[in-house]
């Protein structure tokens, strides 16, 4: 960004506030997909109860966990540092 207290330009304002657009897009639709497919594996179909039991719970923080790890494994494989999609 500016060094040297160099005044940013107003391109340069713009193309900062388009990268930062686009990575909370991607963090966003990265949310989305993991708790999806934490939610389907882990959750019944069946609603009984209007609260998560232990079962599901504990299946939830390891889904989260494992889709976490292996996003960031996948992306250090790739070589930019950043998940894949």
């Amino acid at each position: 960004m500016a060094s040297n207290n160099i005044p940013l330009s107003s391109i340069d304002k713009e193309q900062i506030f388009g990268m930062a657009e686009k990575e909370m897009e991607y963090r966003v639709e990265l949310f989305n997909k993991m708790t999806q497919s934490c939610f389907n594996k882990c959750v019944d179909n069946k609603y009984k109860e209007s609260e998560l039991h232990m079962g599901e719970n504990s299946c939830i923080d390891r889904c989260v966990s494992k889709y976490w790890h292996v996003t960031n494994l996948v992306g250090q494989l790739l070589g930019n540092g950043r998940p894949p999609m």
